[in-house]
């Protein structure tokens, strides 16, 4: 009997290394059917492709194709063609790095159960693209397309596919404005900007915009507020479709600001083209709190919270149905377009190279410094001694305003400037500055009140003219 039981055993123990032994051979079999590979395994056409769709986690994303690509869910959605197209080109000429061959478990690569499922068609064929998981040796996407293999591919289709339907919308685009020739405002700002050259309407060559009154703005401040247009971000949409509802909801049937720019661009065959673009930004009609009174009352909190962040506005580039949701401080920065915003910001903006002579009144004394040219350079001399103009220039530089004045009355004077320029139509820029209140002084400048400087920057330039009168600076 114990003869027999051992028998039995020897027997258990012989089928399970039999099974073992099959299996082993199977999996060498099964490894040998795995090769490397350069095929090429589908080769479509973008532009033969008449439907495309394709579903990730249960949620799918269907287009077809009528002259332009059409959202199935929407057909008013503007898919932008380009980008589908992108997405096409991945079969155009689709090259795999492994191949295994008589595949019979599916799900060993997770194409049972696919991560995505790509669908698209042309007229003549209909294509089936499953993705499955990774390989664990090399990081690299088994796929599927129906024809019995399994395919490893290092060009992961699923970086593509893995989108929303906000990432296909043809956005609006702002352009990036080579030369402006105009730029109207409406709505909180209400005037027109010009682009001249050579105008004649300033003491300095670099300004080239002007208001319709003549006056000079800051290139550098105009250049900026249009780059800040340029990069307005246009990711967020709001809607797509605007209805009229719609557009009173987010304030664009009236609109806080409109800016219109005219401009030429220079095109693909080197003409240049003339064209125009509006965009408008707005508040909802209930949010349109003052901004100063919201920026006030952030410095003063004590948290020292950002106002702009508490604030929801809008972008509409021209009759455009899509309404884009804008940040605050790009709100806030595109909405301070003022001539005081535009403006320059210093008193005195010139080309020190383009004064050659400067008359100082300071405590009801008379200076005068004289210039002259030597070696292509201009040397200032007081009392007949050459001297170190830097701090003097620098400390009038420096004079910026704090605020521009709106009917403020002169006091006590503190220094006045007449400086002569090398310029017939600007000889002269004669500037005054006189005792405010503690901390701010009023400037005057040809006979106009201008703006209220820190009174420490205008201490800045008496104390630089005091050392050159009393020969500290020679």
């Amino acid at each position: 009997m114990k003869r027999y039981k051992r028998i039995v055993v020897l027997l258990a123990v012989l089928a399970v290394a039999c099974v073992a032994t099959f299996a082993v051979s199977q999996y060498q079999e099964y490894k040998e059917e795995i090769e490397t590979s350069d095929e090429v395994i589908l080769e479509i056409d973008p532009e033969s492709v008449t439907t495309l769709s394709w579903s990730i986690d249960g949620q799918s994303l269907d287009f077809h194709k009528d002259e332009s690509w059409l959202y199935d869910g929407d057909e008013a959605f503007p898919v932008d063609d380009e980008k589908i197209t992108e997405l096409l080109d991945q079969f155009s000429e689709f090259g795999v790095a492994f191949i295994i061959e008589n595949v019979e478990d599916y799900a060993q690569y997770g194409l049972d159960n696919p991560e995505c499922t790509i669908d698209l068609a042309t007229e003549d064929q209909t294509y089936e693209i499953k993705l499955g998981d990774f390989s664990k040796m090399d990081e690299q996407r088994y796929v599927d397309i129906g024809d019995g293999n399994v395919y490893l591919v290092s060009d992961d289709p699923m970086e593509a596919f893995n989108v929303e339907l906000s990432d296909l919308i043809k956005d609006d685009e702002i352009p990036d404005f080579e030369q402006v020739s105009q730029i109207a405002f409406t709505g909180a700002e209400s005037y027109t900007v010009t682009y001249e050259e050579d105008s004649g309407k300033s003491y300095s060559a670099d300004d080239v915009y002007f208001n319709q009154d003549g006056q000079p703005l800051d290139t550098s401040l105009v250049d900026s507020y249009l780059s800040s247009l340029t990069n307005a971000d246009l990711s967020e949409y709001v809607t797509y479709n605007a209805t009229e509802e719609e557009l009173e909801k987010y304030g664009m049937n009236d609109p806080e600001l409109t800016v219109a720019v005219d401009y030429t661009y220079t095109d693909e065959d080197d003409k240049e083209v003339s064209d125009s673009i509006t965009v408008s930004i707005a508040r909802a009609p209930d949010d349109r709190e003052d901004l100063d009174a919201l920026e006030a009352e952030s410095e003063s909190d004590d948290s020292s919270s950002d106002a702009t962040s508490d604030i929801t506005a809008y972008l509409r580039v021209g009759e455009s149905q899509i309404v884009y949701k804008l940040s605050g401080d790009t709100f806030t920065t595109l909405i301070k377009a003022s001539y005081d915003d535009l403006r320059h910001q210093q008193v005195f903006w010139g080309d020190f190279e383009d004064v050659t002579q400067i008359d100082v009144t300071l405590e009801d004394a008379s200076h005068t410094i004289t210039s002259e040219k030597k070696d292509g350079e201009r040397v200032y001399s007081y009392n007949d001694a050459e001297i170190d103009l830097t701090d003097f220039t620098t400390a009038l530089e420096g004079l910026t305003a704090d605020r521009f004045a709106d009917g403020e009355t002169a006091g006590q004077e503190e220094i006045s400037l007449t400086l002569h320029l090398d310029n017939e139509n600007f000889p002269t820029v004669s500037i005054r500055i006189t005792r405010y209140d503690g901390e701010l002084c009023l400037v005057e400048v040809d006979g106009e009140t201008v703006s209220l400087v820190s009174r420490s920057e205008a201490m800045d330039l008496v104390e630089a003219v005091q050392a050159i009168v009393l020969g500290q600076n020679s």
